[in-house]
């Protein structure tokens, strides 16, 4: 049965850190973020494949760093320097396949395995 299980959510002041992990039962080929701010869209985050490249939205760079454990099957996402827009549910989602294109990686509907979502406020 396939199950993604976030954690690490929570309330921050502006500047500060968190750090997501996703536990995921099921064989993925990559997997990573995504996160929904009130009245917003559903946005990508980032990516890591199996052979653990990377792919970040452009205004995460430098303060998102996502990571994996092959042997533990978790991924994490550590996030400094965090600013109120930052604030959302973030959702962590997998698909056992790569994708085609760059801009595939962007849209929500590639990605068939979703977690509850964990909530992330950044205060000013």
């Amino acid at each position: 049965q396939v199950q993604l299980v976030e954690s690490g959510g929570g309330s921050v002041q502006a500047g500060g850190s968190l750090r997501l992990s996703c536990a995921i039962s099921g064989n993925f080929y990559l997997m990573g973020w995504f996160r929904q701010a009130p009245g917003k869209e559903r946005e990508f985050v980032a990516t890591i494949s199996r052979g653990g490249n990377t792919l970040y939205r452009d205004s995460v760079k430098g303060r998102f760093t996502i990571s994996r454990d092959g042997t533990k099957n978790t991924i994490d996402l550590q996030m400094d320097s965090l600013a109120p827009e930052d604030t959302a549910v973030y959702y962590c989602v997998a698909r056992p396949t790569t994708l085609a294109s760059m801009r595939a990686y962007f849209h929500a509907g590639n990605y068939a395995a979703w977690g509850q979502g964990t909530q992330v406020t950044v205060s000013s």
